[in-house]
């Protein structure tokens, strides 16, 4: 009987061992034999999806949305926000909440109609790369086709207006005496063109 009994015990130990064997090729005892890796996600499925954003709104035609030609309902379903400023009148101009100083960024209309947007900081990028606090050479550098005249009001500064090769719009950079531009516009002719802004 006590050997019956130990050749159950040996055998119930067997049992055990074969069920917890390391699968053939593997050495026995190592930690690779007990354990099954877990897969991991790669770094493309670990890293949020990339977001192309575009760096500026700016447009030759326009702004976002906001197409040159459009009337004051149109532009204001498509602004999608909250604006300030006073229309109705022949020329006047807009700008978003979130602007503290109007000269660095609003929006011309005249006879109901949006034709300009006017921009004083360094946030908006003109289209094709151009921004306020870029020289002169690097505007020209830019754009193949600048025109320059000489500034009305600053003596050394000149105005550099890039018309839009595919179509409609035009952009006027404002240089300073020390050569940098210190403003610029993007609109239709004539508007674009006047140097008062509305006044």
């Amino acid at each position: 009987m006590t050997t019956t009994r130990a050749w159950l015990a040996l055998l119930a130990t067997l049992a055990l061992g074969a069920c917890g064997s390391p699968p053939p090729g593997s050495a026995p005892g190592s930690a690779a034999s007990t354990v099954t890796p877990t897969p991991t996600a790669t770094v493309e499925q670990q890293a949020p999806p990339l977001q192309v954003v575009s760096p500026s709104m700016a447009r030759y035609d326009g702004y976002a949305d906001m197409r040159f030609g459009m009337d004051e309902t149109a532009f204001r379903k498509a602004w999608k926000g909250e604006l300030q400023g006073h229309s109705g009148q022949v020329c006047f101009y807009l700008w978003p909440k979130w602007v503290k100083v109007p000269a660095d960024f609003a929006f011309m209309f005249e006879h109901g109609k949006f034709v300009r947007y006017d921009v004083g900081t360094t946030k908006q990028t003109a289209p094709g790369g151009g921004k306020v606090g870029m020289t002169a050479a690097q505007i020209q550098a830019l754009y193949p086709d600048v025109a320059e005249q000489p500034h009305k009001y600053v003596a050394g500064g000149a105005y550099l207006r890039v018309e839009n090769p595919h179509g409609k719009g035009v952009l006027v950079f404002e240089v300073g005496a020390d050569g940098k531009i210190s403003r610029w516009r993007a609109g239709v002719p004539p508007q674009v063109d006047y140097v008062e802004g509305c006044s």
